[in-house]
């Protein structure tokens, strides 16, 4: 890939340089407000963001989280999981007791199947701490379950513009054009995947359906 060549010669780490090529390639798919503002974030920001207002904890540490980024996308594939996995709790910590009892609350509901409370517990949690990306992201989960995917798109996209690295929207982002049977945009959402979690469930599987369907058309 181009970007690895480019990366040292810009002085960015690999991690810090998948966010613009991210946005790049997924921006004809997102709102133009939304994408505009997640390029400016990307090249002016630290690598994660957790942003929120009225949260009196400190962030997580971001060095940590870039390191495990790293680790994720150079991880064998028995490894991976548990990278990723590290990096779903760090992305968890909202700093705020209240947000991480709303959330707490939001995933249980969702694991009763009680989708409509999962709704409002998530819905709470945003209105709590709006820059708080998991927020957004375990209500775009619900809103998918529930096959809403104009919400689910919407939400995905303020996760997406909060936290670029984070694979799970991504995917689900691609998982939609996919059921929405747009194969060029699920084909490069996906490929966007694999540029920071190459062995995330389901990916090479998708990327192997859509390949040929997608190099047919531009043949």
């Amino acid at each position: 890939m181009i970007l690895h060549f480019v990366v040292p010669i810009l002085g960015y780490d690999a991690a810090q340089a998948t966010i613009p090529y991210v946005m790049v390639t997924l921006m004809k798919y997102l709102k133009p407000v939304v994408t505009a503002f997640m390029m400016f974030f990307a090249l002016s920001q630290p690598v994660v963001v957790y942003g929120q207002e009225a949260v009196p904890k400190a962030n997580p540490d971001m060095g940590g989280v870039s390191g495990l980024l790293e680790q994720l996308r150079d991880a064998e594939p028995g490894a991976a999981e548990t990278y990723a996995d590290r990096l779903r709790r760090e992305w968890s910590l909202s700093g705020s007791a209240s947000a991480d009892y709303l959330l707490k609350r939001g995933r249980d509901a969702f694991e009763r199947e009680d989708l409509k409370s999962a709704v409002e517990h998530f819905t709470a949690v945003i209105d709590h701490a709006p820059g708080f990306a998991q927020g957004w992201a375990e209500r775009a989960r619900v809103y998918y379950e529930m096959d809403l995917y104009g919400p689910a798109i919407g939400d995905l996209e303020h996760v997406i513009a909060l936290n670029p690295q984070h694979f799970d929207a991504i995917m689900g982002l691609a998982s939609i054009l996919d059921s929405m049977d747009r194969p060029e945009g699920a084909y490069e959402a996906y490929m966007q995947v694999k540029a920071i979690h190459p062995h995330q469930p389901g990916l090479t599987e998708a990327l192997a359906r859509l390949e040929p369907r997608v190099r047919g058309r531009d043949l």
